[in-house]
């Protein structure tokens, strides 16, 4: 949970730009509950003077016309029980008054009382006056007034507002196909609906946790010894820091891990990887710069093999996507490592840096390709306001999406979570 907190407060970007974007939306053509009618109000407030003199008798005329029917037949004495209720005040028992009296009045309702000093005189003589005061007084009097707190301002779900959102998803790079397919999914069952900020929110979320839960799965370990682990990836996507924090988890998990620094090409990169490795407890092996990538990784997995590794991490060189000639350089290490072991790489993950945006959909598709990827890891997610580009990416690729990066600290890599993910990414509050 304390790594939730730290994708919802790094990932500040995304989050505050849809949170605003959804907040803006909602009150664009928002109809608030307390600017409901006006007219309630005003009908309201005329019920009083329908309690008049005139309406009391008007009232009891029905029970006088009962009772000629009840004289006619004198025996059931149970004929006169209903019409004594309805002319004395509720709460207040009445004596059920003698048959032969036809034409009872508000005199004769008041001596059968067992206390008359317990009844106020005002109730005895105006029966109408209690409701009056009661009724409106606790709910209506109170909406009337306008006491009660004033509710969210809602909007209906309509074709208007799914545009805007339409409009929303895609600036948060989610692309214009996943965008349009959970907004569709939002409104099923919801068209017309009033909805709040937090109610748009709350679904949004759910809808992105849905897209992305078949993806969030951790990579998975295998009994074979070396299990080989190639990553892959464009420039600076974080392939280094990657690698240095999955040795150091996966030791602490009691696997013996060596890594490859398969990055001939640049001493940054292996000297990066080199204080990693001492931070993690981890040997690296190296090769004078320049050397062919290829060899470096099949003497590394013969390393691997002979001390009874666990894991073999080999790092590549960073590598743009409309390079041929070195993704071909990519194949060629995976044609390598397969003289060795037919079934390696046994896990193939491609590092991408969130920042790309759209760009990690043409990067996920020409790796895959050339270097057959199993799984993702996304960094930066709090370098940018584009987190949407990973739920484009479960949506067109399915592939598992292992881990997630939100900072440069060994512990701000964790095991990817749709719910955590989805709450953090629309700002979603507790």
């Amino acid at each position: 949970m304390s790594f939730f907190r730290k994708l919802k407060d790094r990932m500040f970007r995304s989050s505050s730009k849809l949170d605003e974007g959804l907040d803006a939306i909602i009150e664009e053509g928002a109809v608030e509950e307390g600017d409901a009618p006006e007219a309630p109000p005003v009908a309201q407030p005329a019920m009083p003077p329908e309690r008049t003199e005139d309406s009391a008798p008007a009232a009891e005329t029905p029970t006088a016309s009962e009772e000629p029917p009840a004289s006619a037949a004198p025996p059931p004495p149970a004929e006169p029980a209903p019409p004594a209720p309805s002319r004395t005040e509720p709460g207040v028992e009445a004596e059920p008054a003698p048959q032969p009296e036809p034409e009872p009045t508000a005199a004769d309702a008041r001596p059968p009382l067992a206390a008359p000093d317990l009844v106020p005189e005002d109730l005895r003589l105006e029966p109408q006056e209690a409701p009056a005061a009661e009724t409106p007084r606790p709910g209506l009097l109170g909406r009337l007034m306008g006491r009660s707190a004033p509710a969210a301002p809602r909007r209906a779900l309509d074709d208007d507002m799914l545009e805007q959102l339409e409009e929303l998803l895609i600036a948060a790079d989610m692309g214009v196909e996943t965008a349009m397919r959970v907004t569709a999914n939002m409104a099923e069952g919801r068209y017309g609906r009033l909805m709040s900020a937090r109610d748009i929110k709350e679904l949004l979320a759910r809808e992105v946790a849905r897209v992305m839960e078949p993806v969030a799965r951790p990579m998975p370990l295998y009994p074979k010894k070396p299990q080989v682990v190639l990553v892959v990836g464009v420039n600076g996507s974080g392939k280094t820091t990657t690698i240095g924090k999955l040795a150091s988890q996966f030791r602490a998990a009691g696997k013996t891990v060596v890594i490859a620094a398969g990055d001939t090409f640049r001493a940054a990169a292996v000297e990066q990887l080199q204080v990693w490795g001492e931070r993690a407890g981890v040997p690296v092996l190296t090769a004078p710069e320049g050397s062919d990538p290829a060899a470096l990784a099949f003497d590394a997995m013969g390393k691997a093999e002979a001390d009874g590794a666990d894991l073999l991490m080999i790092d590549t060189a960073g590598r743009l996507q409309n390079r041929a000639d070195l993704m071909e350089e990519l194949a060629k290490i995976v044609r390598v490592i397969r003289k060795k072991d037919p079934d390696a790489p046994h896990n193939t993950l491609l590092v991408l840096d969130a920042t790309t945006g759209q760009n990690a959909l043409s990067q996920v598709k020409t790796f895959q390709e050339m270097a057959d990827v199993t799984g993702l890891v996304m960094t930066k997610l709090d370098g940018t306001a584009k987190g949407g580009v990973l739920v484009a990416l479960a949506d067109r690729f399915g592939l598992p999406i292992h881990a997630i990066g939100v900072g440069e600290q060994i512990d701000d890599l964790a095991p990817f979570d749709p719910e955590e993910f989805a709450a953090a990414l629309v700002g979603l509050e507790d």
